[in-house]
């Protein structure tokens, strides 16, 4: 369906990672971060390159619609394209942003290839579950919280457990929204119901969100919410 142009590749530990330009469902420029054949992020090329290509990207921004916050503090985990922050600015220009990602060379291919800097982020290259935990700790607060961080096709399993669960509920300031991308690979939800369980159990309110994308993926995503 797409042909491939301007190839580029990131070698990340042992894994090497693509950057490379496909062609859109219509027909538009899209350029990808694939990693195992997977693609980890996307951005479009033209005036759009801070409008979300993928579905679930859209489904953050409307969870980040019940945060009414008059300027937002938002915590993005696992930065690759940086495509979530990027949707963040778009939507809430007064918003304040953080975005951590645990390798370097994610953070320098998304300011060179996906237009990064234009999400005006704070950015922290370090461990996700380290830094939930350590601003927990401090006090810190949030109004929203999204959790997109991948190795490869697997999940994070660290920033799905019990500990992190609690960071999260004393990291979301009252009135604030947590929203993590899970994607169910071959049709297990073994990790998305696991993972709803861990939240549950924290939070009064957790909601799950389908988010299809057939254009785009064979696997499914879905957006856990959970409200303070």
């Amino acid at each position: 369906m797409f042909g491939n142009l301007d190839l580029h590749i990131v070698r990340l530990g042992l894994r090497p990672t693509l950057v490379y330009t496909v062609e859109g469902p219509e027909g538009e420029a899209v350029r990808v971060l694939s990693c195992g054949g997977v693609f980890q992020s996307a951005t479009y090329l033209d005036k759009k390159r801070m409008e979300p290509v993928f579905e679930y990207y859209r489904a953050f921004g409307r969870a980040l619609e019940g945060v009414e916050a008059p300027a937002p503090r938002v915590l993005v985990v696992g930065g690759g394209g940086f495509a979530v922050p990027k949707h963040v600015r778009e939507l809430r220009p007064e918003a304040r942003i953080d975005v951590v990602e645990i390798d370097v060379r994610v953070i320098e291919a998304a300011r060179r290839w996906f237009f990064a800097d234009g999400a005006g982020a704070r950015v922290t290259c370090g461990d996700g579950f380290d830094f939930v935990r350590g601003a927990a700790l401090r006090g810190e607060k949030y109004d929203f919280i999204t959790l997109d961080a991948f190795s490869g096709s697997a999940p994070v399993a660290s920033l799905a457990g019990a500990e992190a669960a609690r960071a999260y509920a004393k990291l979301l300031a009252p009135g604030g929204v947590l929203a993590a991308n899970v994607v169910t690979l071959d049709g297990d939800a073994t990790f998305l119901r696991d993972f709803q369980l861990v939240l549950e159990a924290e939070f009064s309110q957790v909601d799950l969100m389908a988010c299809p994308d057939d254009a785009w993926a064979a696997d499914d995503n879905f957006l856990l919410m959970a409200r303070a």
